[in-house]
């Protein structure tokens, strides 16, 4: 009935998997997903109607607190796509309940973390276009980065990460209200700017020109993906070459595995998040074995390495 019986039943009867409503009485969706992630981390899926902005933002937040995915609330009996809505939440569900670890990753800090990245960049090419890539998890491990990125970036970033159509919007709205950043949903022929923030829209591939420009591609689903990463990953490696920089965090499956270690063959920056920060392996796991990730690290490193790039791009200044 309500945010506070849920949290109650999650401790007694220790589900495999929770569906969680965004809009219950006394205690909403976020705040419940946020206490059981503190008290019985337990995989949850939010389960919305994705009606407004407003609505898909707060199904970000709970995100944030450890849920590992939003989808939109089935249609009802007798409507036309009824069963195929139904059976897209099923399938969803069983895919999360096999995730055994949910948890979020230890903050870390100090300044030694800091010392690494700076070194490691120091003969690096200019960077010109930075692309990220994400599935199951990859909602807080984007904000981690673009959270403690200098706000004087002087590249575009672009991001293909897996989410139900209708939840795009709310997507972009949270990033930009959390990190400060300038976030945009990507509209085909847009430059991209310097220091904006570009998400792929539901239902098309996101791919760069030369010149900063998006391509929107409505072709064929990749492996069943589409926005795919692999797509966005080939675009900005034939566009950029060594002046790209990629990241291939958290997901399911092997999406961008071998787009990344082509820019990593042309001379680009290619990172791939660690296995102990990632709530799956399963991305970034692949372009490790493939050799496509010339650095394994997780959501703070990564953020550090980045800010490392901006600060030699500034000759050195912070």
């Amino acid at each position: 009935h309500d945010g506070r019986q849920a949290i109650a039943m999650a401790h007694d009867c220790r589900p495999d998997v929770i569906t969680m409503d965004i809009h219950m009485p006394g205690m909403d969706g976020y705040e419940a997903t946020r206490r059981i992630m503190e008290t019985h981390p337990t995989p949850i899926v939010i389960v919305s109607s994705s009606s407004s902005v407003t609505e898909s933002v707060t199904a970000f937040r709970a995100l944030e607190a450890g849920a590992l995915a939003a989808v939109p609330r089935p249609y009802g009996l007798g409507h036309p796509e009824f069963g195929s809505s139904s059976e897209k939440l099923v399938e969803i569900v069983r895919l999360m309940a096999g995730v055994k670890v949910v948890r979020r990753w230890p903050r870390r800090g100090g300044e030694a973390g800091r010392a690494r990245p700076a070194a490691l960049v120091a003969a690096r090419p200019e960077i010109r276009m930075l692309a990220i890539g994400a599935s199951t998890g990859g909602p807080a491990a984007i904000l981690t980065i673009l959270a403690a990125l200098p706000r004087d970036l002087s590249f575009p970033v672009v991001i293909v990460q897996h989410i139900c159509e209708g939840f795009t919007a709310g997507f972009g709205e949270w990033l930009g209200q959390t990190t400060g950043l300038p976030v945009h949903v990507a509209a085909d022929g847009e430059l991209l700017l310097p220091g904006h923030v570009y998400v792929a829209p539901g239902g098309a591939h996101l791919g760069v020109a030369a010149g900063s420009r998006v391509i929107l591609d409505a072709g064929p689903p990749e492996d069943g993906l589409r926005p795919s990463v692999a797509h966005l990953f080939r675009s900005v490696a034939a566009a950029f070459g060594k002046h790209a920089a990629a990241v291939l965090l958290t997901g399911m499956g092997a999406d961008g595995a071998e787009a990344l270690k082509t820019i990593r063959d042309r001379g680009g920056l290619t990172i791939a998040q660690d296995r102990e920060s990632s709530v799956v392996h399963g991305m970034p796991g692949e372009a490790i074995k493939l050799g496509a990730a010339a650095h394994v690290l997780p959501p703070e490193g990564i953020a550090a390495m980045l800010a490392a790039l901006v600060e030699k791009g500034n000759g050195g200044q912070p």
